[in-house]
């Protein structure tokens, strides 16, 4: 053990030397916007448009909630921008309730973020990923699971590789994609668009038929249109690596979300105009039956580039949620051993290769739909729990500066809009959200257990400081062995 350690600090001292090692400022306005559009555009806006229709029941109100989705969402943006700006840590969700409702509402949101919400998350990506790459080549006959599952790991185990190795490969990777699925809905809107100026107006002289119109189902309309602009939050959790953040946050965070809207919006009435209520209602890939009546000879193409959205979102995810738990070792709130990072790529390498196996496991062991109950009940309690500590920041910290500000009726309106999506999820699938529940709070023992040890008898907090200093240099020493050169060598960060 005293060997590890010897051998540890020398490492220290010779490949270190004086330099400060921390996450440096890599990511500029373009990489910010990427980062929030690669995010957010993944198979959200391949999957819902038809929930959206279902539950909505005409193609009038459909294209009124894509539009109040995108406004909501905006708002939920808007209120980060202002946490981004006025609290200048890393770590999103998690350090925005640490500064504002204090340490127990912050550490629970870590510890479902790493057991429950980006593992859940990630994997109904992922699985939608595997899905549209195999699918065509099983047309049509449904793909083996067993070969969807496969592709989704490797899929994500790729994403990560990536951003454990280098930032600006990350992030010139997140850039391309994004580049990439733009042009797959450019790619959908243009044709519909040209049609629509043609005069084929056909489909929307009973837009707003309300036969069919059921006001109970109006919130799961809902629930699918926010579904498709999850991912606008994503910023917040690398605030410490954005180039001038008190600009370019709410910058970006504006013309992201101002350009999804419309993006999606248009999408939407692209479908409609080349296809029919019903055709959408019985598509099983809304995308993929567009393309073979509107993109003839290009229809193969389509399935690619939702794969490739998919991807993308998958990129930008696993670069900024490690961040988190990344913030919460810094805090004190995790293992010292995850607030580690990369001495030569500046990347948090030993917190990706913590949750790794936990996203894996979830593609394994899950369903994309029963997934995507599972961790928004939690997700959404947690974005309305920070859009309430917002308003007691300001009420706490009035002389604090806040180079963006927005009017107090965004964060009023935004939390309402959360509890009401917890309450649907109860109600619509209340097995998953029951089970997302309870998962969250198993977080409550375990705070009082390792993380308040100011309770617990002196001798019980020596051996868990000395078995975790164990096990950081036991980690260390392995990863200097067998997988890392000496250029390699990780270090503690600093705060």
């Amino acid at each position: 053990m005293q060997a590890h350690v010897r051998l540890y600090s020398s490492f220290i001292s010779e490949m270190a030397g004086t330099e400060t090692v921390y996450l440096r400022k890599k990511v500029n306005l373009l990489g910010s916007v990427c980062l929030i559009i690669g995010t957010v555009v993944g198979s959200g806006i391949f999957i819902a448009p038809k929930g959206v229709l279902k539950n909505s029941g005409n193609m009038g109100m459909s294209l009124i909630i894509w539009l109040a989705t995108g406004i909501i969402s905006t708002f939920g943006a808007l209120c980060y921008a202002e946490l981004g700006t006025s609290i200048k840590k890393s770590g999103g969700h998690y350090i925005y309730l640490l500064e504002t409702l204090g340490p127990m509402p912050a550490f629970l949101r870590l510890w479902s973020q790493y057991i429950m919400i980006w593992p859940a998350a990630s994997s109904v990506v992922a699985l939608a990923f595997g899905r549209y790459i195999v699918e065509p080549f099983f047309s049509p006959c449904p793909a083996p699971e067993v070969l969807v599952k496969m592709v989704s790991i490797i899929g994500i185990s790729v994403v990560m590789a990536v951003n454990c190795w280098s930032v600006n490969w990350a992030t010139r990777l997140n850039i391309l994609l994004t580049t990439i699925k733009m042009a797959a809905l450019v790619l959908i809107i243009v044709p519909g668009m040209i049609k629509l100026a043609s005069g084929h107006t056909e489909n929307f002289h009973k837009a707003f038929d309300t036969s069919s119109l059921t006001v109970g189902k109006l919130p799961l309309a809902f629930y699918a249109g926010l579904y498709a602009y999850a991912g606008w939050y994503v910023l917040n959790y690398v605030t410490e690596e954005i180039i001038d953040s008190k600009r370019n946050i709410p910058l970006s965070i504006i013309l992201s979300m101002v350009t999804v809207t419309i993006a999606y919006l248009l999408t939407n009435i692209s479908y409609y105009t080349v296809m029919t209520s019903q055709d959408v209602l019985e598509s099983n890939a809304v995308a993929v039956t567009f393309a073979d009546r509107a993109l003839q000879g290009f229809s193969s193409v389509i399935p690619i580039l939702v794969a490739v959205s998919c991807f993308g979102s998958l990129t930008g995810g696993c670069f900024t949620t490690p961040r988190m738990l990344f913030s919460g070792a810094r805090e004190g709130q995790w293992p010292v051993l995850f607030s580690m990072i990369h001495i030569r790529n500046q990347t948090p390498l030993p917190v990706m290769l913590l949750m790794y196996p936990t996203v894996v496991f979830m593609i394994l062991a899950g369903e994309l739909f029963g997934l995507l109950n599972f961790y928004s009940f939690s997700r959404w309690l947690f974005m309305g729990l920070n859009t309430i500590g917002l308003i007691v920041h300001r009420y706490r910290n009035p002389d604090l500066p806040r180079p963006f500000k927005v009017h107090l009726f965004v964060p009023a309106v935004f939390t309402g809009v959360c509890f009401f999506i917890v309450g649907m999820s109860l109600y619509s699938d209340p097995r998953n959200t029951g089970i997302g529940f309870s998962l969250t709070l198993t977080g409550v023992p375990i705070y009082f257990l390792l993380v308040h040890k100011q309770r617990l008898p002196l001798r019980f907090i020596r051996n868990y400081c000395h078995a975790t200093l164990s096990i950081m240099v036991e980690f260390i020493c392995l990863l200097i062995g067998s997988i890392l050169s000496p250029s390699g060598l990780i270090v503690l960060a600093e705060k």
